[in-house]
């Protein structure tokens, strides 16, 4: 059984600390919307997957109670970045599996200001989900007093450039294409232009990573409706974007193997997922329009075009400066702005990837529309580690 996506929403994605507002005021807006976008009520919903990361235990409950208090299962979702992803893939398997024809899948996140610890309170990253991940970029980079997610990442930006020479500016070009495109987005916590010269001369968080290159800490929340093909037919949903394929996978040896960053942050997993996800969709990148990727900093969008299969190794610089990855190009990467200009609350950035992807394959998405859009591919990473693609197609 397929499972379809009938409504979406999200909430503006927000500085941490510049709205009065609590989490579940954000699931709620975003909730509220994406059934409203769907046209049903919350008593039509079976069960609810909600992704948050720095909540507390049964907070899923506490938010979707704004919705309604029908008594459904509500299972909360912790996959670091991957969260708002993870409880799509969630919702999907309930409907695939014919265990529900109606789910909510719901993420959110309220953030501190600053940047994130790494997953080590203070520090300590012996008792962290992530050591063997910061262990390896110690053991070949050392440990820097920079933040721990930039310099991991940063790391990875290293061995790129020194690999097949990659340059700053390349690195550059991709914030640069992700804060024009957000200049287009409403929903967006930044959208300042900035061009490439700009982006190199921000202050340094890790080099090569300006902060122009970095995505936020984020307030903000997103949901997505769920449903199989017969209860669209029998409630006359329209507008249906069909989960064409969709793969989530975890580290393997590979990760770690080589001793290199660029395999510690995700890559393979990422390869691995986007097999699957096109093995399972029946086709694969050369038939994707736009693309929402996790660009949490602006390498791992160059990572991201060669797990994903949109050119070889070492050749993603080169694809960024080309401009095959904006209006015009190959393909529209991050219409939105991403997670470096769009922002990036944990929990809740998966579901905004398929938010933005809905609204461009119904043709809604405005002035930032990418031209004739009919498939659409989302890629959701978090350290330590998930990976999870999924294809989207117009039904």
């Amino acid at each position: 059984m397929k499972a379809y996506v009938a409504g979406v929403g999200m909430t503006r994605f927000e500085k941490p600390e510049t709205r009065d507002w609590q989490y579940w005021d954000m699931a709620r807006e975003a909730g509220s919307a994406a059934l409203a976008d769907a046209g049903i009520d919350y008593t039509s919903v079976e069960q609810v997957p909600v992704g948050y990361c720095f909540q507390p235990s049964t907070a899923g409950q506490r938010a979707v109670y704004e919705l309604g208090l029908t008594g459904v299962p509500v299972y909360n979702v912790n996959n670091n970045c991957a969260t708002g992803a993870t409880a799509l893939t969630l919702a999907r398997q309930l409907v695939e599996g014919g265990a529900a024809d109606c789910v909510l899948a719901l993420g959110f996140e309220k953030m501190k200001r600053g940047s994130l610890g790494g997953g080590a309170d203070g520090g300590d990253f012996a008792t962290s989900p992530v050591a063997r991940h910061y262990g390896i970029m110690a053991a070949r980079h050392g440990f820097e007093a920079t933040p721990p997610t930039a310099q991991i990442f940063g790391d990875a930006a290293r061995e790129h450039m020194a690999r097949y020479g990659t340059t700053e500016a390349q690195l550059a070009a991709v914030a640069a294409k992700n804060h024009r495109h957000s200049a287009q987005n409403p929903n967006a916590q930044f959208r300042d232009v900035y061009e490439v010269a700009e982006v190199l001369a921000a202050p340094t968080v890790h080099r090569p990573l300006t902060r122009l290159q970095c995505s936020p800490t984020s307030d903000g929340a997103a949901a997505a409706v769920v449903v199989s093909r017969r209860f669209a037919r029998r409630t006359g949903l329209t507008g249906l974007v069909e989960i064409a394929g969709q793969a989530m996978t975890t580290d393997t040896g590979e990760s770690f193997a080589s001793g290199s960053c660029v395999d510690v942050v995700g890559q393979p997993m990422s390869r691995e997922a986007a097999r699957q996800a096109y093995e399972a969709a029946g086709f694969g990148i050369g038939d994707v329009d736009v693309v929402e990727l996790h660009d949490c900093f602006s390498v791992n969008e160059l990572l991201t075009y060669e797990a994903l299969g949109m050119c070889g190794a070492g050749e993603s610089g080169r694809l960024a400066e080309s401009g095959a990855t904006t209006y015009g190009g190959r393909w529209v990467v991050n219409p939105s702005g991403g997670l470096i200009s769009k922002g990036h609350p944990l929990g809740a950035t998966g579901l905004a990837q398929i938010a933005e992807l809905t609204w461009q394959l119904r043709g809604r998405a405005g002035g930032r529309q990418a031209p004739g859009a009919r498939v659409g591919l989302a890629h959701n990473i978090g350290l330590g580690g998930a990976a999870v693609v999924t294809l989207l197609r117009r039904a």
